[in-house]
């Protein structure tokens, strides 16, 4: 017990087990620089051989692999360099998140973004085109949190009160025309694409009839 104890505790990295712990301390050991060197190498293949799973990884992570097992004393030409001992068990940066609240939960922060840039839209048939298509968006949205009572004039109000009132659009020509219905974002298009695809559109040109349906022309032909 005495003597099996201590290896645990030496035993740094588990993955890679104590005969290859052993084989670190013992390269670690070497004096002469390049026979360190060389034997290790032999420990970074042996490791590959050993573990066929770590032949994908990176030759960087088992070179710092190594090094960390050997507590930071392998001195060795390297292919590369020793890792910082400060940065191992160093807690990764906090990550950013994004402030301010979302005024509507169910739509999320990116109609938020998308009403923002539709507001900086100055042609109004554009812009038109913009709010249509938000609209119906925010009604797929608004649909699977309430299917029951629903009206293209909750969307409207949403959007006015998501714009600050700079975006508007006619309530009854929503409702007419159907602009939020999701069948209806197929028929849509738009303006500046709808005017591209017209000026590529090329007019059909009608073929003409190989049949002979005239009376002269049902006679054959002599020699």
């Amino acid at each position: 017990m005495e003597h099996t104890e201590p290896e645990k505790q030496q035993l740094i990295l588990k993955e890679y087990g104590k005969n290859i712990q052993r084989l670190v301390a013992h390269v670690t050991g070497i004096e002469d620089r390049e026979k360190r060197t060389q034997s290790a190498y032999t420990v970074i293949e042996i490791i590959k051989q050993l573990n066929p799973s770590v032949k994908a990884e990176n030759d960087q992570k088992l070179w710092d692999d190594i090094y960390i097992m050997s507590d930071f004393q392998l001195d060795v030409d390297g292919p590369f360099p020793m890792p910082e001992k400060e940065l191992l068990g160093k807690k990764p940066l906090p990550v950013g998140y994004p402030k301010g609240e979302v005024k509507f939960k169910h739509y999320g922060r990116n109609i938020e973004k998308l009403i923002e840039k539709a507001i900086e839209i100055e042609n109004d048939e554009d812009q038109e085109a913009a709010i249509i298509y938000i609209g119906q968006l925010m009604r797929s949205f608004h649909s699977t949190w309430n299917r029951d009572n629903f009206d293209d004039g909750i969307i409207l109000d949403d959007i006015k009160t998501l714009s600050k009132g700079k975006l508007h659009i006619d309530l009854e020509k929503v409702r007419e025309n159907a602009l939020f219905e999701s069948n209806t974002r197929r028929d849509f298009k738009i303006p500046h694409v709808e005017e591209e695809h017209s000026k590529n559109k090329r007019p059909v040109q009608h073929k003409k009839s190989n049949h002979r349906n005239n009376g002269h022309n049902n006679k054959k032909r002599r020699n």
